[in-house]
C-alpha cells in the first residue's frame, strides 16, 4: 500500500487558516463597529459645539437686538427679554457650559473668555443706556447703541465669533475625517481578509472535490452495487495509506468476504433444495457473518428434527381425523335442533316488543299533551295575575282622580268667593263698575256649573271604584282556581311522564332481549355449520397427512 498524505490533515490545515482569517476579520469589523461609534460621536459633538456656540453667540446678539429695539421704539416688552435673557434664560452661560462638557482646547476657552469679557463689558453700559430711556433721554441711548464706539465692540465680539467657529468647526473636520480615513482602512483590510478566506475554501473546495469527493462517488458508485448484490462490478481506486485509501482496500477485502460467504450459502442451499440434509458448516464465519453460521447450523438441525417428527405425527393425525369426524358429525345434528328452537322463541319476543313500542308510543303522546295543556294553563295563570295588577292600576288611577276632583271643587270655592268679592267692588265703583259686575255675574256662574260638575264625576268616580273593588276580588278568586288547576295538571303531566318512561325502558329491554335471542340463533347456526366443515375438514386432515408422509420421506435426514 503507496504512502499518502492524510485528507484529514490537509483540510485541518485550510480550515484552520481560514478560521484565523475569519478571526482577523471578526477583529477588523469590531474596531471599525469601535470607530464608526467614534465617527458617530465625534459627528454628534461637532453638531453639539456648533449648535451651543452658535446658542453662545446668538444670546449676545440677541442682547444687542433687545436693548437696541427698546431704545428705538420705548416698549417695555423689549426691555423685559433683555433682562429675562440676562438673568433666566442665559443662552450664553449655558452654551458654554454645554461647550466645555464635551470638550473644548485651551484656545477656544481662551476665545470664549474674551467674547464673554467684551460682552460683559457692554452690559453695564446697555443697562445705561435702558436706563436713560426709561428716564425719557431716548436720544442719548440710541446714540450709544448705533454709536461708534458700541459698534466697534460689537464688531470686535463678531470677529472672534468668527475666529471661535472657524477653529471649532476644523478642529471637530480633523478628528472626523481623522476618523473616517481609519474605518476606510479597516474596511480595506475587512475586504483583504474576506478575499484570503475565499482563496482559502475554493482551494479547499478543489482539494475535497478532486481527493475526496471523486473516491467518495466512486464509492458510493461501488456500494450501490455491492447493494443491489452485484460484487462483480469494476472497482478501478488503488488502497493507499490515507483515509479513502482504507477505504478502498475495506471495500476490497468486504467483495472478497461476501463472495465467500455467497458461494458456501449457495451450495449449502442447493443441497437443501435437493432433500439431503445430511449437511454440516465448516468454512469459519467473521464478525457480523457469524450469526449467519449459526442459523445455518440451527436451520440444518431444527430441519432435520422437524422433518422426523412430522413424518411421526402425520401418521397420529391421520388416525385422530377419523375419531374427529365422527364427533362432529353427531355435534352439527345437535345445533340444528337447537337453532329450530331459537328461532320460535325469538319470534314470540318480538311479537311482545312490537306491542310494547306500541303502549310506549301512545304514552308519549299522552305526556306531549299534558305538557302543552300545562302550558297553556301557565300562559293562563299569567293573562289573570297581568288582569289583576291592571285592576290594581285602575283603582290607583281612580283614587288619584278624586283627588283631582276634590282639587277642580276647591277652586270652584276660591273662584265663587273671587265672584262675590267682584260684585262688591263693582257696586261700590257704582256707574263705572257695571261692565266689571257683568263679568262676575259669569265667573260666579261658571263656578257653580264646575263645582256641579266636580260633584256628578266624584259620584261617578266612586260608582267606579266599586266596580274596581268586585273585579279585583273576582280576578283573585279566579287566579286562585287557576293556581289550582296548573298544580293538578303539573301533577298529571309528571304521572304522564313516569308512564312513558317505563313504558320506553321496558320497549329498551325487550330490544336488548331481542337482538340477544337473535345473536343467539346466529351463534348456534353457525355452530352447526362449523360441525358440518369440522367433519369435512377432518376427513380432509386425513388425506393431508398421508400426502405429508409421502414428501416427507423422500428428504435424505441424518441417522
Amino acid at each position: 500500500m503507496k504512502k499518502a498524505i492524510n485528507q484529514s490533515t490537509l483540510t485541518t490545515i485550510l480550515n484552520i487558516a481560514s478560521i484565523l482569517a475569519l478571526v482577523l476579520l471578526l477583529i477588523l469589523v469590531f474596531i471599525n463597529n469601535n470607530v464608526s461609534r467614534r465617527l458617530a460621536v465625534s459627528n454628534e459633538q461637532r453638531y453639539s459645539l456648533t449648535y451651543n456656540a452658535n446658542r453662545f453667540m446668538n444670546g449676545s446678539a440677541y442682547l444687542t437686538n433687545e436693548v437696541r429695539a427698546f431704545a428705538a421704539t420705548g416698549l417695555q416688552e423689549h426691555y423685559d427679554n433683555y433682562w429675562n435673557e440676562v438673568n433666566n434664560l442665559k443662552n450664553r452661560d449655558q452654551g458654554v457650559a454645554a461647550m466645555q462638557e464635551i470638550g473644548i482646547t485651551a484656545e477656544e476657552q481662551s476665545m470664549i473668555d474674551s467674547m464673554s469679557n467684551l460682552s460683559n463689558q457692554l452690559v453695564p453700559l446697555e443697562d445705561q443706556a435702558m436706563e436713560q430711556v426709561r428716564s425719557g433721554q431716548r436720544e442719548a441711548a440710541i446714540d450709544y447703541v448705533y454709536g461708534d464706539e458700541y459698534n466697534a465692540s460689537l464688531s470686535q465680539i463678531t470677529s472672534l465669533k468668527e475666529q471661535f467657529l472657524s477653529h471649532l468647526d476644523e478642529r471637530a473636520l480633523q478628528e472626523v475625517q481623522s476618523l473616517g480615513r481609519v474605518s476606510a482602512i479597516i474596511r480595506i483590510l475587512m475586504v483583504a481578509a474576506l478575499v484570503v478566506v475565499g482563496i482559502l475554501q475554493a482551494i479547499n473546495m478543489r482539494i475535497i472535490r478532486r481527493r475526496i469527493l471523486r473516491p467518495v462517488l466512486a464509492v458510493r458508485d461501488q456500494m450501490g452495487e455491492i447493494s443491489q448484490g452485484n460484487l462483480s462490478a469494476q472497482f478501478p481506486w488503488e488502497p493507499d495509506s490515507s483515509e479513502i485509501g482504507t477505504l478502498v482496500n475495506s471495500i476490497h477485502e468486504t467483495k472478497r468476504e461476501l463472495k465467500k460467504y455467497i458461494t458456501d450459502i449457495d451450495q449449502k442451499l442447493a443441497l437443501m433444495a435437493q432433500g439431503n440434509m445430511d449437511l454440516s458448516i465448516d468454512i469459519s464465519y467473521r464478525g457480523e457473518f457469524l450469526p449467519i453460521q449459526r442459523a445455518m447450523r440451527q436451520i440444518l438441525d431444527s430441519l432435520n428434527d422437524a422433518l422426523s417428527h412430522i413424518n411421526q405425527t402425520a401418521q397420529e393425525v391421520s388416525a385422530e381425523s377419523q375419531r374427529m369426524a365422527s364427533g362432529a358429525q353427531t355435534l352439527s345434528q345437535g345445533a340444528v335442533q337447537q337453532a329450530s328452537t331459537v328461532e320460535e322463541l325469538s319470534a314470540g319476543i318480538q311479537d311482545i316488543s312490537s306491542q310494547v313500542a306500541l303502549t310506549s308510543g301512545d304514552a308519549a303522546e299522552a305526556r306531549k299533551f299534558a305538557v302543552e295543556a300545562g302550558e297553556q294553563l301557565k300562559v293562563c295563570s299569567g293573562k289573570m295575575d297581568a288582569l289583576t295588577t291592571a285592576i290594581a292600576d285602575i283603582s290607583a288611577s281612580s283614587n288619584q282622580i278624586s283627588g283631582i276632583t276634590k282639587a277642580i271643587e276647591d277652586i270652584s270655592f276660591q273662584t265663587n268667593i273671587l265672584a262675590l268679592n267682584a260684585s262688591v267692588e263693582a257696586a261700590r265703583a257704582g256707574a263705572a263698575g257695571k261692565g266689571f259686575a257683568v263679568v262676575a255675574d259669569e265667573v260666579q256662574r261658571l263656578a257653580s256649573k264646575s263645582a256641579e260638575s266636580a260633584k256628578n264625576i266624584t259620584e261617578l268616580i266612586a260608582a267606579s271604584v266599586k266596580l274596581v273593588q268586585y273585579g279585583t276580588a273576582l280576578s283573585e278568586e279566579t287566579t286562585q282556581a287557576l293556581s289550582q288547576v296548573v298544580d293538578s295538571s303539573r301533577q298529571s303531566e309528571e304521572l304522564v311522564g313516569q308512564i312513558a318512561q317505563s313504558a320506553h325502558a321496558q320497549a329498551l329491554s325487550l330490544r336488548q332481549l331481542t337482538e340477544g335471542m337473535e345473536l343467539i340463533s346466529g351463534v348456534v347456526q353457525t355452530n352447526a355449520a362449523t360441525a358440518q366443515e369440522s367433519a369435512s375438514s377432518a376427513e380432509e386432515l386425513r388425506h393431508h397427512a398421508e400426502r405429508l408422509t409421502t414428501a416427507v420421506n423422500r428428504f435424505r435426514l441424518r441417522q
